[in-house]
């Protein structure tokens, strides 16, 4: 953290440190419980959300944390230390949020922001389809035109407390012919008539994380809850996916660095012929390999979000961080286990979980290889 550029300020410091404390007394002694039972944390998001661990990176005057995204980017990382199921909950609603501070005009942030921060509701972030995940210009969800508004149709996957928000930022186009060119960025609530969603997925990893379809069967949706201009909906949410994909991967920095942690202090205590077997070249070797990727992509996080804070374009280190960190992670949680031996495949020890909630890593907000597509473009460019 003493590279240059990333001494942390007192108020940093402070910060990660209140963040790590949550984590080990709100998170971690709970994390294998709802790993088991697939069940919504709601009680620990609640005392999240009474610290100021939830709606951090929304502006300060519209009711959030108004933190920036490196501040943000290690309190994420810490709670990941913990459960990166119940952290990707606790940050869904600056994903699903981000758009309209970015692009809504002043009454759409007072409408759609302001309420549910106050209200400590959820919102969630509709961007992939069935038939649409990394072909994001592939959607087919459809608004159409009729008086006063549109007419919203369509299902929507994978949505983090799809089952648990009062409002959803839905991504749509009014003709799928125009691929990118036509999506459009609407807000839905909830309770509107033709909204529903289906049951939470029984899911590898990051279980705790409430994820479902949401479907909208002919939506009304007032023209005053388009977020910018029709057709500007692939922009807003690319530049939605800039500042938050600092954070994703955040949170896979966190899952590495905790089962480096564990493997750490097992290999000092797991004794074999008669030593520990950290006194072992090929365990060592893990290891300082772990360790090394570990700060790689700390670093390369906590650039990313530099960038986004000062208003430099970050597309290609956002995706940087994003593919290499939850890389790392698949990598380093793979050989902890490997550290373990048998035991760490079965659920007595914490690494086995770790390994599946980093597999989702590589294919929320963009797969590992949608990132290095991004890169590609950005290098070619």
């Amino acid at each position: 953290m003493d590279a240059i550029g990333f001494q942390l300020t007192e108020e940093q410091a402070l910060l990660r440190e209140s963040a790590r404390r949550f984590s080990a007394a709100e998170i971690a002694p709970h994390a294998a419980t709802f790993d088991r039972s697939g069940e919504f944390p709601d009680a620990i998001i609640r005392r999240g959300y009474q610290t100021g661990l939830v709606n951090m990176i929304v502006p300060e005057a519209l009711g959030g944390g108004g933190l920036g995204n490196v501040e943000v980017a290690l309190v994420v990382e810490e709670l990941a230390r913990g459960c990166a199921g119940i952290t990707t909950s606790m940050v869904a609603n600056d994903l699903a949020l981000t758009p309209i501070w970015v692009a809504g005009t002043t009454e759409q942030q007072r409408q759609f922001i302001t309420p549910v921060i106050q209200q400590q509701q959820f919102a969630s972030f509709c961007l992939s389809e069935p038939a649409a995940g990394s072909d994001v210009a592939g959607l087919r969800t459809r608004l159409e035109k009729v008086d006063g508004g549109y007419r919203l149709t369509g299902n929507k996957q994978w949505i983090t407390n799809g089952g648990k928000a009062s409002q959803y930022t839905v991504f749509a186009t009014i003709d799928p012919a125009q691929r990118h060119r036509g999506i459009t960025c609407v807000v839905v609530p909830a309770d509107a008539e033709g909204v529903s969603h289906g049951p939470h997925e029984d899911k590898l990893g990051q279980r705790a994380s409430n994820t479902t379809t949401v479907s909208f069967d002919n939506v009304f949706v007032p023209e005053s809850a388009r977020v910018g201009n029709e057709g500007e909906g692939f922009r807003i949410a690319m530049r939605t996916l800039d500042i938050t994909r600092p954070l994703t991967a955040a949170i896979a920095v966190g899952i590495a660095a905790r089962a480096l942690e564990c493997a750490t202090g097992y290999a000092l205590e797991r004794k074999q012929f008669g030593q520990a077997i950290a006194e072992f070249q090929g365990i060592q070797f893990l290891l300082a390999d772990a360790a090394t990727d570990i700060e790689a992509a700390r670093l390369l996080t906590l650039h990313a979000a530099r960038m986004a804070d000062a208003g430099v374009g970050n597309s290609m280190h956002s995706s940087m961080a994003k593919r290499f960190a939850a890389d790392c992670a698949m990598k380093v949680t793979t050989d902890a286990v490997q550290v373990y031996g048998g035991y760490g495949y079965t659920k007595d020890y914490p690494v086995e979980k770790l390994m599946r909630d980093a597999k989702l890593l590589q294919i929320y907000e963009g797969t590992s290889q949608i990132q290095r597509l991004v890169i590609a473009r950005e290098l070619l460019a």
